[in-house]
């Protein structure tokens, strides 16, 4: 490097197919489409593609699933906080689908930055930055369910092993996987976060989210 010359700033954004530029250490609400989550998640593998068929699970598909299973326990629940469990591993079309013990290895400061990215997409989406304390326990109940069916399903897991990392899967609740193409997963995603949308009372659904 030339005497004097001052280091280059490391990039800290992501560019998105969207054309918006995501500062990934402050995002900002303005910069973050529905478009681009579903993108992403669709192309997201859980379980880091460790499953059986011939497409990856997706995050996508997985936050569909989870969405469900949450009505399922709750019957009569908000549309907003469907929205909510639809949207609850949105950042992870920034960071990837980390797997829960390497979470836990990587310490508070990756939970920091996951915080700020997702306190962001609830923002966009109308939603308080911080999800309720009892939404986030029925939010995280229903993750469980869905990793349960996911683990026992996909991933090679034996009933009680899964029974005893996951828990039991609400009385009623049944579920059968198909791993969706990526594309199927991204429209379907896409279709629940409109009629979510519309259901919470947005009036033009995902759309009303667009920027000129």
């Amino acid at each position: 490097m030339a005497e004097g010359r001052e280091a280059a700033t490391p990039r800290a954004w992501q560019r998105m197919l969207s054309g918006r530029r995501l500062d990934l250490l402050d995002p900002s609400p303005m910069d973050i489409e529905i478009e681009d989550i579903a993108h992403g998640l669709a192309r997201v593998a859980r379980w880091n593609g460790q499953t059986t068929g011939d497409h990856p699970f997706s995050v996508a598909q997985h936050s569909v699933v989870v969405e469900e299973i949450l009505a399922h326990i709750q019957p009569g629940v908000e549309a907003r906080w469907r929205l909510a469990a639809l949207l609850h591993d949105a950042p992870e079309y920034v960071i990837g689908d980390m797997i829960s013990p390497f979470k836990a290895a990587l310490g508070l400061d990756y939970r920091s930055f996951e915080d700020r990215l997702e306190s962001a997409i609830h923002i966009r989406f109308g939603l308080p930055a911080r999800t309720p304390a009892p939404i986030k326990g029925l939010i995280k109940q229903a993750d469980r369910a869905c990793a349960y069916f996911e683990a026992t399903q996909l991933a090679g897991f034996g009933h009680a092993e899964a029974l005893k990392l996951f828990g039991r899967p609400p009385p009623g609740y049944a579920l059968a996987i198909e791993p969706l193409s990526a594309r199927a997963a991204q429209d379907r995603y896409l279709q629940r976060c409109q009629i979510l949308t519309d259901a919470a009372g947005y009036g033009g659904g995902a759309a009303a989210f667009d920027s000129e």
